[in-house]
């Protein structure tokens, strides 16, 4: 028969209800790495919108070059208000960085992992439930793995936090049968 503590405030650790999950290490995000993958995929997600620009830009050149109102201003226009854009989300994602509450989103957490959710602990007893269909895309890059739940919203798992090579493969299974991650055919 198990021990119990005596003290009734004394904790009992507690256990992962999945013994097969992916533990990984304890791992916090760099506020300077969050700006500065946040604001690649605000690029990726915005590409399309680069359109708009330019076509004005070209309408210009050839009204310019055919005499029929030939101006400066409407490049500078343009070209200023791309600029604006792109500091205004710059802002806004440094800006997160800052927000108390926000914090969250950069302390250290161990991540268990597996396959009806992903659990963020704090420690042994905080943490949170994340489940699978809150990720909305996924993607690896040369160093990490993220998963993306909205604009500005995302889990960065660097290669290094994982304990072994088995883990991540057994993550990247994970994440092809949750059709997040596409397998490359040749």
């Amino acid at each position: 028969m198990a021990k119990m503590p005596s003290n009734k405030y004394q904790s009992t650790p507690q256990v992962s209800a999945n013994p097969a999950a992916i533990r990984t290490k304890r791992y916090a995000l760099d506020t300077k790495k969050y700006v500065w993958l946040a604001m690649k995929q605000f690029f990726k997600a915005q590409m399309k919108w680069l359109l708009i620009p330019i076509s004005l830009l070209l309408v210009n050149a050839v009204i310019s070059l055919t005499d029929v109102y030939p101006n400066i201003w409407i490049y500078i226009v343009i070209v200023v208000g791309v600029i604006l854009y792109i500091l205004f989300w710059l802002i806004q994602f440094i800006g997160i960085s800052q927000l108390e509450q926000y914090k969250p989103m950069f302390d250290k957490y161990i991540y268990e992992i597996d396959q009806r959710q992903i659990l963020m602990k704090i420690n042994s007893k905080e943490g949170g439930v994340m489940k699978w269909d809150m990720i909305k895309d996924a993607y690896k890059d040369k160093e990490a793995y993220v998963l993306v739940m909205s604009r500005g919203q995302f889990i960065y798992l660097p290669y290094t936090v994982f304990n072994s090579g088995h883990d991540m493969k057994l993550f990247d299974r994970i994440l092809k049968q949750k059709n997040l991650i596409v397998e490359k055919s040749l």
